[in-house]
């Protein structure tokens, strides 16, 4: 008989009055948001059944746009640490609109990967970048980590 191998679960603890996760990317608690809730369970689902390495997801990354600097929820790195996913997590309350995209889209004017994912926790997109037609590709599924030879 197999069993499924089961999910690890997100730590969380209340500290001084504050409820905390902690973030396994930045190694440190953070505060429980609603947004960070959903940014912890895609970094979990990333990591443990997509298989993206923890040391190639930097959470929270700066970035300069237009002289201002924005922050990614979360960027993804390839095996030459070149930027290959940008994630974009809102509270499940937030719907994936076209401003939503139009974010992730100014993000990658920086960053110019080849993949977005957009989630909220109940709704998810996940799109290829076509960065010579600058357009956007849907895809079905969020894809598992690239692995080159």
């Amino acid at each position: 008989m197999t069993t499924k191998a089961q999910r690890p679960s997100i730590s969380i603890r209340e500290e001084e009055g504050c409820r905390e996760v902690l973030d396994i990317v930045r190694n440190r608690w953070v505060a429980l948001t609603p947004e960070e809730w959903v940014r912890q369970q895609v970094v979990q689902r990333l990591h443990h059944t997509l298989g993206y390495p923890l040391e190639l997801m930097q959470v929270e990354g700066a970035i300069t746009l237009n002289g201002m600097t924005r922050r990614c929820d979360i960027v993804v790195y390839d095996r030459e640490v070149r930027p290959w996913m940008i994630v974009e997590c809102k509270k499940e309350s937030v719907a994936l609109t076209q401003k939503v995209i139009d974010q992730a889209c100014r993000y990658n004017l920086v960053l110019q990967v080849p993949y977005l994912l957009l989630t909220n926790g109940r709704q998810e997109l996940c799109c290829r970048v076509d960065l010579e037609e600058k357009r956007l590709i849907p895809l079905e599924k969020v894809p598992e980590f690239y692995k080159k030879s």
